[in-house]
């Protein structure tokens, strides 16, 4: 969440690059929202066309760094840092211009305060869920799955599991063991695409999401899970004890805990069917 940004309820994708200790932003996402073109790549082509300085120094402004793309996979984009934007920002005539160049240099500022103190950052990710109308409650939930999850990718990273791939396989492994579903089966279940399965997740599905994280975290240090086989065997042991624990609930309760339904907040809900209406 700390790397999506908002401005005016808009999404833009950016990226803390530590060793040059700077934001670099998804152009495309910039532009859309300075612009609220419908075709994106064109409009920028079209810049380019008018502005023959940006153009020659369009590769020095621009570079290709790794953000999540709309069906959810990370793939690198075009993206700029604040002075490359600010350039950008020049050859756009848009209303929005300056309030832009305010909002940027808030969000470096906030950056500098999180360093200082990383609270902040927790913080400001409770503001975006609940700006998105998600409830206190699901919100301090959520707060606790990211902590729950962030320490132990921090475990995997301590015990020789690269990241990005075998994350994820560990992770399905997880989920599997927990719910019977990978996450990608999980999101196709619940009709989801490139969002974020946990932010669609009822209370208890993130209760049991991080049961199965946490307890992996715990046996994995029990048995000084080392590399990735050691570490996928830890996986499907926490996962298998969530599992077990979900199906004790199903049972005494006679309800399912898994769902096709998206946890969406009502104020959501209400748009949608005033939309549908």
């Amino acid at each position: 969440m700390s790397n999506i940004k908002l401005f005016e309820s808009k999404q833009i994708r950016s990226e803390w690059i530590e060793s040059e200790q700077k934001w670099y932003f998804s152009v495309q996402d910039v532009v859309e929202v300075l612009t609220d073109s419908a075709d994106v790549k064109q409009y920028i082509k079209r810049i380019l066309s008018r502005d023959e300085i940006l153009k020659s120094n369009w590769g020095t402004i621009c570079t290709l760094v790794e953000m999540k793309a709309a069906d959810g996979k990370n793939r690198k984009v075009q993206a700029s840092d604040t002075k490359g934007l600010l350039r950008i920002i020049q050859s756009i005539p848009s209303p929005k211009a300056e309030p832009f160049k305010q909002w940027l240099a808030q969000v470096g500022s906030d950056r500098l305060d999180e360093i200082e103190n990383p609270e902040l950052a927790a913080q400001r990710t409770r503001e975006l869920y609940k700006a998105k109308g998600y409830p206190d409650e699901w919100i301090e939930k959520r707060m606790r799955s990211i902590a729950i999850r962030e320490e132990l990718t921090e475990e995997w990273k301590n015990r020789g599991v690269k990241e990005q791939l075998e994350y994820a396989i560990l992770t399905a492994e997880i989920s599997k063991a927990t719910f019977g579903l990978t996450p990608k089966e999980y999101k196709h279940l619940k009709g989801l695409k490139s969002q974020n399965l946990r932010d669609h997740m009822t209370d208890l599905e993130l209760i049991f999401s991080m049961l199965g994280e946490a307890s992996t975290t715990k046996v994995t240090r029990a048995k000084n899970a080392k590399g990735f086989i050691e570490n996928k065997k830890a996986a499907k042991i926490g996962g298998k004890i969530a599992g077990n624990a979900l199906k004790e609930l199903e049972k005494e309760s006679g309800e399912k805990v898994i769902t096709s339904e998206n946890y969406l907040p009502e104020t959501k809900k209400i748009k949608e069917l005033k939309i549908v209406d």
